[in-house]
């Protein structure tokens, strides 16, 4: 779901103590999802059911903000059980509940429907239960079922992430438990038309003013990937061949939004060709893929067809995407939802990448400004219980993409497309649900590298690297460079990463790879020409602000001395420090004879400060540097 508007070297991994417990807290999660066919939330008391099938009947007129009909759910028992618990809201009042023919009680209780079952349901048994419910549904989350007007056309439509489902139908929302298929009856005056998941199978009249439009979709859904939108929608479609399919896509558009629409709903074509290369063909490829418009900022990607508040290219491509990462497997936990949006939003970077090239340098250029914005935050969505938290626009959304940048950037392209497609084709993960380490030991297993660091790091670490560059260059073409890593925040004490370091000169140019294992590191190479400036990750496969670079004479580099050069000079120098400074510094001058001949102060931030001397006449002098309670010396010949 869209919020907001808006290759290489490896080096050995060595774990600090944070990184330990990092370390420990993917170990528990790889136990999780171990156990995820029986996760947390099927584990009170009636929730030890699976659900196979779901059946929609309902009645809805999009000018008036309200629900009525029902809800079937085939399932089968993970255990004994006497009783079967949905989650359904409060506000929706039940009228009866109908099983094999008969009736049963059931009890309402805040967001719970209890239902008492007439015989115990004796584990790996099949049942099933209709539930007939009305009422007006609570708003919550990002609208769940909201009511509104487009053109002065009444329009309805429901959005259940991540906690909105139980807003207007009685599920189980449990992002474990996918129903294997569904099927939404939807009877609409005449006039309008519904969207929804899978084929339209059914279009009939029904009395002398409705209509009733019948969906299947014959996959396994998680329940907020259901989703229903009604209002006078005009209908077009598009065909996308792929080399072993063509897949309709099928536009339900508003009248006003036609022509708009019909110029930019075919940049799905392209995406979903490349996506079905790089990833598999699109899954649900003998049913179809869609869009629905709808009046909300972003999107959704309900399965087969996804909900649009526009039709930009880069939501266009973001809600395509989640048909493969969030869809064909889903997170396994909303702690995991960067699995979903960190894909999505990586996705639409590629797209950039394949049909847009010349501005792939610009969206790498945004999506590290926004992911640098606030020097804190993991990846890892730590409270599930604050929507705003879960689609977190820098950490879930940008953060989650850029850490797949970087993945790609220490496995290689090769192997970065092999796990991802690993990790949708497994046959254990596929059209069903996964935690953060399933898709780690896909990584690691087509990388052949061991990824725990990385991911202690990214996912679980918060902040991000920043990097300070001293470097010299000898006549002979020698450089000595030191890299100084400076993490942002505590929870990561080093970020090790290949970091690339490009020397240039206006004609030349050349890019050392170097492994950062420690925080402060010096390296010696050659290099065939003397370079006259260095950029830090150029190609931007890193998340990290713009690095400081210092040059310095070649017999300033690593001496614990301050250094002055040129000296002697004729009015303009720079005093080069071995460590970084900050703060006010008070410059004084002595001549010979030791007199005072000049002071004066200025801010100092870093390892070099520019000197202005040419108010100061011919002869020798001592620069005297006070920064705090250190002073520095050292000597100047003006000429």
């Amino acid at each position: 779901m869209r919020v907001t508007l808006w290759l290489s070297l490896f080096f050995p991994l060595v774990a600090s103590a944070q990184h330990c417990s990092d370390k420990q807290l993917l170990h528990d999660l790889s136990a999780q999802e171990a156990r995820l066919p029986m996760a947390k939330d099927r584990s009170g008391p009636g929730r030890g059911y699976d659900l196979t099938y779901h059946r929609f009947v309902l009645d809805l007129d999009p000018s008036v903000r309200a629900i009525a009909g029902s809800v079937t759910h085939h399932f089968t028992a993970l255990e004994d059980l006497s009783s079967i618990t949905f989650d359904l809201s409060g506000t929706l009042a039940v009228s009866g509940i109908a099983h094999d023919g008969g009736g049963v009680t059931w009890e309402q209780q805040g967001d719970e429907l209890n239902v008492q079952l007439p015989t115990e349901l004796l584990e790996g048994e099949r049942d099933s239960l209709t539930i007939n419910y009305a009422g007006v549904p609570p708003n919550t989350g990002f609208g769940s079922f909201v009511q509104s007007q487009h053109n002065g056309a009444p329009i309805l439509w429901t959005l259940s992430e991540p906690y909105g489902a139980k807003d207007w139908w009685p599920c189980k929302q449990d992002l474990g438990d996918k129903a294997d298929s569904v099927s939404v009856v939807v009877t609409v005056p005449t006039g309008q038309r519904v969207a929804s998941n899978g084929l339209l199978v059914e279009e009939n009249t029904v009395g002398a003013d409705h209509v009733r439009f019948h969906w299947k979709h014959r996959y396994p859904i998680a329940h907020y990937l259901i989703g229903v939108a009604v209002t006078n929608y005009v209908v077009y479609s598009e065909l996308v061949p792929l080399p072993d399919a063509e897949v309709e896509i099928l536009n339900y558009v508003f009248p006003e939004s036609l022509n708009s629409a019909q110029q930019n709903t075919p940049q799905a074509i392209g995406a979903m060709q490349l996506f079905s290369e790089l990833f598999g063909t699109y899954p649900f490829a003998d049913e179809k893929y869609g869009h629905a418009q709808f009046l909300w900022g972003g999107g959704i990607e309900h399965q087969t067809m996804s909900f649009m508040g526009g039709f930009y290219f880069e939501l266009v491509v973001h809600e395509l995407a989640h048909q493969w990462f969030g869809n064909t497997v889903t997170c396994g936990s909303w702690e995991d939802i960067w699995l979903n949006e960190g894909f999505a939003t990586y996705l639409a970077m590629l797209c950039y990448e394949e049909f847009q090239p010349e501005n792939w340098m610009q969206v790498r250029q945004e999506r590290r400004t926004i992911g640098t914005s606030r020097r804190d935050g993991s990846v890892r969505c730590i409270d599930t219980t604050t929507v705003a938290r879960i689609f977190n626009t820098e950490l879930t959304y940008v953060k989650g993409a850029y850490l797949l940048h970087m993945l790609r950037w220490v496995c290689g392209d090769s192997a970065f497309f092999a796990g991802c497609r690993n990790y949708l084709h497994d046959p254990a993960l596929r059209f069903g649900s996964a935690r953060t380490p399933a898709f780690i030991a896909h990584m690691e297993q087509a990388s052949g590298r061991d990824l725990s660091e990385f991911f202690a790091d990214w996912y679980t670490g918060e902040g991000y690297p920043e990097w300070s560059v001293t470097w010299a260059q000898s006549l002979d073409g020698t450089v000595l460079l030191e890299l100084e890593q400076f993490p942002t925040h505590p929870s990561v004490d080093l970020f090790e990463l290949p970091v690339p370091i490009e020397f240039s000169n206006g004609e030349l140019d050349t890019t050392i790879v170097v492994d950062q294992t420690a925080r402060v590191q010096t390296f010696q190479f050659p290099l065939s020409f003397q370079a006259s400036a260095v950029v830090v990750d150029p190609e931007l496969h890193l998340l990290s602000k713009p690095a400081n670079i210092t040059r310095v004479p070649v017999g300033a580099f690593g001496d614990p001395r301050p250094v002055l050069y040129p000296n002697p000079t004729s009015g303009q120098a720079v005093i080069y420090f071995d460590t970084a400074l900050q703060g006010p510094a008070e410059v004084r001058i002595h001549d010979r004879a030791g007199r005072l001949v000049q002071s004066f102060s200025k801010p100092i931030q870093g390892r070099q400060m520019d000197l202005d001397i040419t108010a100061l006449s011919g002869g020798y002098y001592l620069v005297e540097v006070r920064v705090a309670r250190t002073v520095f010396r050292v000597p100047l010949v003006r000429l």
